[in-house]
């Protein structure tokens, strides 16, 4: 089942009323989206924007129960300007976004997002595989060495970054790495004993930084925060869930800049973070940090 982060703390801060027109960046599961209906009611408006059709499928039945006016759409909320033009909105009362992976993404997606599962390395967002789409695999059999540790050290922060490129490339001699469990053996093998055995999986930041490398994510939330920025009306809200210190720092300096322009104001002087209850009853939302901006005049 999936719990989403943070609710409360969304709902108070992003401030949903009756009547008003949201846009939710990362339908999901549609558990911030289905508070936030109940919150605007039959004369509200919501969007729901998600990468993964097969997601949208699940929870579209679900969320037309809810009593709001409501559209799902399979977008990259990068391309969220051109999804409210289509639709003829000029501007919303409030955006969210939550960059966090789902429960089920991670167990049963088949794409290869966790560690711990055998899977093959896919990573994208979207389950449909379109051709000329970059995947996980493309990047640890085709990409040279140096852009390999380029992208384990920038995305992961992963200190062993060149000693796991060069393992990959090693291994990928003989044969392709096919799965996530070829790639853990890798970097089990390239790292020290200490690391391995670590609080922390020694795969994790590799993971990390190949999921935000096949898909873009950093890129896409600059573009994506641009663009709300741009579509938010008067007295209306922008909060966004990150969960590495590379999107919230993304988030944090986009606000800053953002505030300087003078018809901002940060709503959150430090991010919001689960409480101890929060985090116990949901481990994944640990690492959860949400920022709100609000457009004053």
């Amino acid at each position: 089942m999936h719990i989403p982060v943070l609710l409360q703390e969304v709902i108070e801060n992003l401030a949903p009323k009756e009547g008003m027109t949201i846009l939710d960046c990362t339908l999901g599961g549609g558990g911030h989206s289905k508070e936030i209906c109940s919150r605007i009611g039959k004369k509200g408006m919501l969007i729901g924007l998600d990468q993964d059709e097969a997601s949208l499928a699940k929870v579209r039945e679900e969320m037309e129960k809810c009593g709001c006016a409501f559209t799902a759409v399979n977008e990259n909320f990068r391309n969220l300007d051109t999804v409210l033009e289509q639709m003829h909105i000029q501007s919303v009362s409030g955006i969210l976004f939550d960059l966090g992976l789902r429960e089920d993404q991670l167990s049963s997606s088949g794409r290869g997002f966790s560690f711990r599962k055998d899977e093959p390395l896919i990573m994208t967002f979207s389950s449909e595989l379109r051709q000329g789409k970059l995947t996980a695999y493309e990047v640890v059999n085709a990409w040279s060495e140096g852009e390999i540790g380029r992208i384990l050290k920038e995305y992961g922060e992963e200190r062993f970054a060149r000693r796991i490129a060069k393992g990959i490339v090693v291994f990928r001699k003989n044969k392709p790495i096919q799965t996530t469990y070829d790639l853990v053996r890798i970097i089990e093998e390239s790292t020290p004993i200490f690391y391995r055995k670590g609080r922390q999986h020694a795969a994790r930041k590799t993971f990390q930084a190949l999921r935000i490398a096949v898909n873009d994510e950093l890129g896409a939330l600059r573009e994506g925060l641009t663009k709300a920025q741009m579509h938010v009306g008067i007295g209306g809200r922008i909060a966004v869930i990150s969960f590495h210190s590379l999107e919230d720092r993304i988030v944090k300096h986009f606000f800053k800049d953002i505030q300087k322009v003078g018809n901002w104001k940060i709503i959150t002087k430090k991010p919001i973070v689960p409480s101890d209850v929060e985090t116990e009853r949901n481990p994944l939302a640990r690492s959860a940090k949400l920022r709100v901006i609000e457009k004053t005049h």
